[in-house]
């Protein structure tokens, strides 16, 4: 049986930044390179008869594009992602700072 931490490793090493930036693309003269914020974890183990397992998971967020016309560069991000993320984001800090507030006035 191989040993899963090795193959793991030698599968994730070309994980990182192909992950995180996507393939160019060439759209009517315009390039188009799309970024996402990528994480993963993975698990496993076992005993001393020999059972074991493991397993992994991970989870991508697409946060934009950059784009490219000519001399141009600038970076167009996925507003629908931003929401995604900003709004829970602004929900919790919200509820800390209230309960920080409130802790501070006792």
């Amino acid at each position: 049986m191989p040993n899963i931490a090795l193959e793991l490793g030698k599968q994730s090493t070309s994980f990182g930044v192909t992950a995180a930036y996507g393939e160019q693309q060439d759209v009517d003269g315009v390039r188009i390179v799309p970024v996402a914020l990528v994480w993963a974890g993975y698990g496993g183990g076992s005993d001393e008869q020999g059972n074991g397992g493991g397993g992994g998971g991970g989870y991508t967020l697409p946060l934009g594009a950059y784009i490219r016309r000519g001399d141009d560069l600038r970076f167009d991000p996925n507003l629908v992602s931003l929401l995604a993320v900003g709004i829970p984001f602004v929900w919790v800090a919200g509820r800390a700072l209230s309960r920080v507030i409130r802790v501070l006035k006792k």
